[in-house]
């Protein structure tokens, strides 16, 4: 663990001037990568431009680039240069000090190379997931059709790849072994809490076969005794319940650094969700799964007896 001095850019109004609140110094993983401070540097960015009158077009022209990266830069999706920040902050008239080194330390911590990027060039919505989840300190997921990734056994892991990835074994391989070292948020200190919640169908479903998947449900057994990990299981008695619109996570960070974030995966794209009123409706939903779903001894219990039936 690695205590990294974090700025909180909660900026208000005074006087019709931008103060910013001093920096806190926050405990986080070492291993939380760049992500969470391009999405503060990019969201004061925003900030700062609406406050200054200045459009997405404005800005890009002064800099020379394409609306969309402003775009993806206010979005946190991409990193920016110094320079750029520089440019940016002069053009919406910032010259407080605090403000200008805040969003600097914040655009070189943003730079930094996250531990993911040994892995070569992932597609940016999965690095920017893997950096979300890599600072989070409670994941709550649900599951409709797979396993969540954070408790897939390798042999699991690699038939839904190779699955997804017809004959591309290499790119398959990359992606069992990012997805394998993800885990290591549940081990590491601080250890992540996670509460995952899966449709019954997810233990039916015979992925790769019966013998790994008999093993991947043996492996869910051991993990869900594990302190920091609650397994719960939505049977089918339930009938119809609002998962079954589809999967979606719910990443909450230490206070003082990023509110919740929740994250959806569709036909049409990943989707990032941080508004109040987006939160209070996912969040709803989570809590009418929980409580719909079997407690976590009566999970175990239906998990080990549908692997022992497992044929």
């Amino acid at each position: 663990m690695l205590a990294l001095r974090l700025a909180t850019l909660i900026l208000a109004m005074e006087r019709g001037t931008l103060t910013v609140f001093a920096t806190l110094e926050v405990d986080v993983a070492r291993t939380s990568g760049p992500t969470i401070a391009r999405w503060q540097l990019g969201r004061e960015l925003h900030r700062l431009r609406e406050i200054a009158g200045v459009s997405h077009k404005e800005i890009a022209t002064e800099l020379g680039c394409s609306e969309s990266k402003i775009y993806k830069i206010e979005s946190g999706v991409v990193g920016v240069s110094r320079a750029d920040v520089i440019v940016m902050l002069s053009r919406y008239g910032v010259s407080d000090d605090r403000i200008r080194q805040t969003a600097l330390d914040l655009q070189r911590q943003g730079k930094e190379r996250g531990w993911w990027a040994k892995f070569g060039q992932l597609p940016n919505p999965y690095s920017m997931y893997i950096g979300l989840e890599s600072a989070a300190i409670a994941v709550r997921n649900f599951e409709l059709a797979v396993v969540p990734g954070l408790l897939q056994t390798e042999a699991y892991a690699h038939a839904i790849t190779s699955a997804a990835w017809p004959g591309q074994s290499e790119e398959a391989r990359r992606r069992v072994a990012v997805r394998m070292t993800r885990q290591d948020c549940l081990t590491e200190e601080p250890v992540l809490k996670l509460w995952a919640i899966v449709d019954e169908g997810v233990l039916h479903r015979q992925t790769g076969g019966p013998d790994v998947m008999r093993a991947q449900l043996h492996h869910l057994i051991e993990m869900g005794d594990r302190p920091n990990i609650e397994l719960q299981v939505l049977p089918f008695g339930e009938g119809w319940h609002p998962g079954t619109v589809g999967s979606f996570s719910i990443l909450e960070f230490p206070e003082d650094i990023h509110s919740p974030v929740v994250y959806v995966v569709s036909q049409a794209g990943d989707a990032y969700l941080e508004r109040e009123d987006d939160l209070r409706r996912v969040t709803l939903t989570y809590t009418h799964l929980h409580a719909a779903a079997l407690s976590v001894t009566k999970s175990r219990d239906l998990i080990a007896a549908i692997a022992k039936d497992m044929t």
